[in-house]
C-alpha cells in the first residue's frame, strides 16, 4: 500500500499505534527504501547458521557518540546517544545500511546488540574461570598456611625439648650449657 509519493512526503501519521501496547509483538523496522517489515529470528528462515566468535570483537572499536539531530529533524534539540553510521562503516560495512545512493545511511543496531551479547558472554565465561581459579588458589592457600602453622607448633615442640634438654644436662654434668657466641661474617663479593 502506497500513499503519496516519495518525491513530495516526508512524513507518515498512522492514528492508534501511538500508546497501543502489544505485549510480545515484533518489532518494526524500515528499511532505507521506505519498506516496513520486521527482522525474523527462526532457525527456519536461516542458513549458514555458525557461532559468532571473534567476528563481535568489531564491536570493541565502536566510539559511542552524543550528539543532537540537526533542527530541520528535531527542531527541539533532544539529545540522543548512539554511533556515527561513517565511522561504524569503516569498523564493519555489514553494521550499516545504506540510502538509495550506496552512502551509509543509519547503523544496524539490532546487530550491534547481537555483538553486545556475544561480547558480554564471552566476558561472562572469563570471570566465571577466574572465580574458578581464584576458588582453587585459596584452597592451596589454606593448605599452605595450616602446614605452616603446623611446623610452627613443631618447631615450638623442639624448641622447648632442646631447652629441656639443657636444663638436665647442667644439672647432671653441673656445667652451664652455653649458646655459641654471634660470629661477624664480613661479605667479600
Amino acid at each position: 500500500m502506497r500513499i503519496g509519493n516519495v518525491a513530495n512526503q516526508s512524513a507518515t501519521f498512522i492514528a492508534g499505534i501511538s500508546g497501543a501496547t502489544v505485549a510480545g509483538g515484533v518489532g518494526v523496522i524500515i528499511d532505507t527504501n521506505g519498506h516496513l517489515g520486521t527482522v525474523v529470528s527462526s532457525e527456519r528462515l536461516k542458513d549458514s547458521i555458525k557461532p559468532m566468535a571473534k567476528a563481535s570483537e568489531a564491536i570493541l572499536a565502536l566510539k559511542p557518540v552524543t550528539f543532537r539531530y540537526k533542527k530541520e529533524l528535531d527542531a527541539k534539540g533532544i539529545p540522543q546517544f548512539g554511533l556515527v553510521a561513517e565511522q561504524v562503516e569503516k569498523v564493519n560495512p555489514d553494521l550499516v545500511a545504506r540510502d538509495d545512493q550506496g552512502k551509509p545511511y543509519t547503523v544496524r543496531y539490532e546487530a550491534v546488540n547481537a555483538m553486545l551479547l556475544n561480547e558480554f558472554l564471552k566476558e561472562h565465561r572469563k570471570v566465571e574461570e577466574q572465580e574458578a581459579t581464584i576458588i582453587r588458589l585459596q584452597k592451596g592457600m589454606e593448605r599452605v598456611i595450616a602446614r605452616l602453622e603446623e611446623q610452627a607448633a613443631q618447631i615450638q615442640k623442639v624448641s622447648a625439648q632442646l631447652a629441656t634438654g639443657r636444663v638436665r644436662v647442667a644439672a647432671a654434668t653441673g656445667l652451664e650449657v652455653s649458646r655459641p657466641s654471634p660470629h661477624e661474617v664480613a661479605n667479600n663479593p
